[in-house]
Formats: C-alpha cells, sequence, structure tokens
C-alpha cells in the first residue's frame, strides 16, 4: 500500500499519489473548482474525477458549465423522496468499488456534509491518505477525521468569474455583489492560536532544541487537520514561521553532498 505522508511533492523524482476526486455537488461550490484542483495536484494526480448530483435542478446549474472543462464525470443522481439525500448513497457506493480496485493511494472528498465522516474512517482503515475540502461551515468530526482538510474559501480567487448567467442588467451589480463576498471570506482572519502552534513545535524539536519544518508541518496537520498558514494570511508555513520573529528562530542548514537546504525552526528564547 502507498504511503499515506501529506507533503506536497517538491522534487520530481517523488513518486505521483493516484487520487480519486469525488465531489457533492449538493454541499460544493463550482466557483472554487479550479483552485481546488491545483490545491489538489500539489498532493498528487487526480486519476479520477466524478461529481454527484441532479444536474437537472438549477441549483446544480453553475456546476454544468464546468465539467467539461476539467473533465469531471457527471453521475446524475434522481431525488427518489423528498428530504432523503440519494447523492450521498451514490457517492458512498462508489467511494467503496473504488476502494476494491487497490488502484488509488488516497481520495478527495469535496463536501462540507458530515454524514461522510465514516466513509473517511472506512478509507483510512485501509490504509489510504483522505483529504477533505469544504466551507469553514463543515462540522469538526468531518474536518478531523480527514488527514488534511482545506477550507475552500481560501481557494476562491477574488477575481473569479461569474459561472452562473444573470439578466444583463444584474450582471455587473452581482459580479461585484460575488466577489466582495469572496474577498470578505478570505479576509477575515481567525485569530492565530499561538499557544496551539508553539506546543506542536515542542512535540516537533530533536535533541538539539531544533525542528526542521517538514517535521513541524507535519505535526500540526496530525493534531489539526484543518491547521493551514493560509488563514493567517501567509501563503505557505514557511511564510508564517518568519513573520513570527517574536515567537519563532528560524535558519537554513545545507544538506551534505547537495545544494539544498533545509528551514529549521526554534521557539525564541
Amino acid at each position: 500500500m502507498a504511503s499515506t505522508r501529506l507533503a506536497a511533492k517538491n522534487e520530481p523524482e517523488e513518486p505521483t499519489l493516484r487520487l480519486a476526486v469525488l465531489i457533492d455537488a449538493d454541499n460544493a461550490q463550482a466557483a472554487v473548482i479550479e483552485g481546488l484542483l491545483a490545491e489538489i495536484a500539489r498532493f498528487g494526480e487526480a486519476t479520477v474525477k466524478r461529481i454527484y448530483g441532479d444536474f437537472t435542478a438549477s441549483a446544480s446549474s453553475s456546476w454544468k458549465k464546468v465539467l467539461q472543462k476539467y473533465a469531471i464525470k457527471p453521475v446524475q443522481q434522481f431525488a427518489y423522496a423528498t428530504g432523503k439525500n440519494a447523492t450521498d448513497s451514490a457517492l458512498i457506493i462508489d467511494a467503496m468499488d473504488l476502494l476494491y480496485t487497490r488502484k488509488f493511494d488516497g481520495f478527495c472528498l469535496i463536501t462540507s456534509d458530515s454524514d461522510f465522516t465514516g466513509l473517511v474512517i472506512r478509507l483510512r482503515e485501509e490504509g489510504l491518505m483522505v483529504l477533505g475540502f469544504g466551507e469553514k461551515k463543515t462540522p469538526d468530526a468531518f474536518r478531523n477525521a480527514c488527514h488534511k482538510f482545506v477550507f475552500t474559501e481560501i481557494l476562491r480567487s477574488s477575481s473569479a468569474s461569474e459561472l452562473t448567467e444573470p439578466p444583463p442588467e444584474a450582471k455587473t451589480k452581482k459580479k461585484s455583489t460575488e466577489t466582495k463576498a469572496a474577498t470578505k471570506a478570505v479576509e477575515q482572519k481567525p485569530q492565530f492560536p499561538e499557544e496551539f502552534v508553539l506546543t506542536a513545535l515542542e512535540q516537533s524539536i530533536d535533541d538539539t532544541g531544533w525542528a526542521s519544518l517538514g517535521v513541524f508541518g507535519s505535526y500540526l496537520t496530525k493534531l489539526q487537520p484543518d491547521f493551514d498558514s493560509r488563514l493567517y494570511g501567509y501563503k505557505k508555513l514557511s511564510d508564517l514561521v518568519k513573520a513570527k520573529k517574536d515567537l519563532f528562530e528560524t535558519e537554513e542548514r545545507q544538506t551534505s553532498g547537495s545544494n539544498r537546504k533545509i528551514f529549521y525552526l526554534r521557539t525564541k528564547n
């Protein structure tokens, strides 16, 4: 079984993880699809891309506009009864079918629905990596069940083009309103969890009192799968660490026999 490491690929010789991307159209926004697929590409190759929903419904109209462009296979699922979510069942059945092919190293589940928590747990029991993507409203149960959870608000480009076609007279106004809403969602940064981060660093250090950035980042994710430096205004974890000069001391060390440098940090005395 392939490794379930979470580090994004930096070296071309690293093996590419085969990922199955399953999207719950009822609980995901089409506006984030470009950023979403770019984020998934950091972890591996999306060898399967499927989306589940009732595409005859008006609520799914925005998804219909991007399926062909991004080569996403739609799985039509009619609602058999009011109040019953047939989409969830179809996605779970497909996930289990894909699991038993033994062709995948991990799954990417795009949803804000906690009903998929049991599926995540089952996939992890098989030793597969599970990446979750959803809105900030996603319940803790689903977020914490994943190896890594990414908030889709940070993937939404403030300049994203409108995916729906409003009447001409309302198009400019609607685009401006939704752009401002998307920008506001990104700009509203949560309070930086200083105590949590320092505790994680304390658990990551070696005998010399230093921790490599890779080990530190991995430990942060294990403790809190939805931790993301972008939530606090920093593109990368290294940028966050460098900016917090009151908390961390940093240094870069040359790797023996190569030109590669490794970033290290420790708590500032």
